[in-house]
């Protein structure tokens, strides 16, 4: 149900920053270049897919890690590398939760992390990026899109840390990586949507 692994995801915060028209929340100097490491306590991944033809059921994942080398310069050359823990899955639900992090679904056990690697950046207007990558999830690594969209950049009040800052979106089909458990009941398409957060290091 993840596709979320993207946490890959997660990265596209700084190279979405990097894009034509994108302006700082608290300043307008274009985003610093540098390496950057994932905030990972207002990271976070939602993930959301059609339960029983009914509702939209949403979780989350969380405690996501990572690395984005960039340079405003030359956005192409960016690098991004995500790891998100698939045992911090969570929903309203503790059964569910349990559940989703058995064989039967995400099997954490056996694969206890999932990871996006970006491989290329293509703006997409002011502001907005495709960022494409592989998606390694459940063992099977597949190419993704991640459609991010820039939100701010500036020193963080609180911790005093240059952040860049993102949201993206994209939607995958869990049976591609082996999780099929009650498909179609249980929907196939999973909508991923990461709030992501980076701060510059020294």
């Amino acid at each position: 149900m993840k596709k979320t692994l993207l946490g890959g995801t997660v990265a596209a915060v700084g190279l979405v920053a990097m894009l034509p028209g994108a302006q700082a929340v608290t300043a307008s100097r274009s985003v610093q270049a540098g390496s950057y490491r994932v905030e990972t306590t207002h990271t976070q991944i939602i993930f959301s897919l059609l339960h029983f033809g009914f509702t939209s059921y949403s979780g989350m994942f969380s405690g996501i890690t990572g690395t984005l080398q960039l340079d405003p310069a030359h956005p192409a050359a960016a690098k991004l590398d995500v790891t998100v823990p698939v045992n911090s899955i969570a929903t309203t639900s503790d059964k569910l939760t349990g559940e989703l992090k058995g064989a039967d679904w995400f099997d954490a056990a056996t694969y206890p992390t999932a990871t996006f690697t970006s491989t290329k950046v293509t703006p997409a207007g002011a502001g907005d990026a495709a960022i494409a990558g592989t998606l390694t999830l459940h063992g099977v690594t597949k190419p993704i899109v991640l459609h991010a969209h820039f939100v701010g950049a500036g020193v963080n009040p609180l911790d005093k840390a240059y952040t860049v800052g993102f949201q993206g979106t994209v939607t995958i089909r869990r049976s591609d990586f082996g999780v099929k458990t009650y498909v179609p009941m249980v929907g196939d398409e999973v909508t991923l949507t990461i709030a992501g957060a980076f701060e510059k290091q020294d």
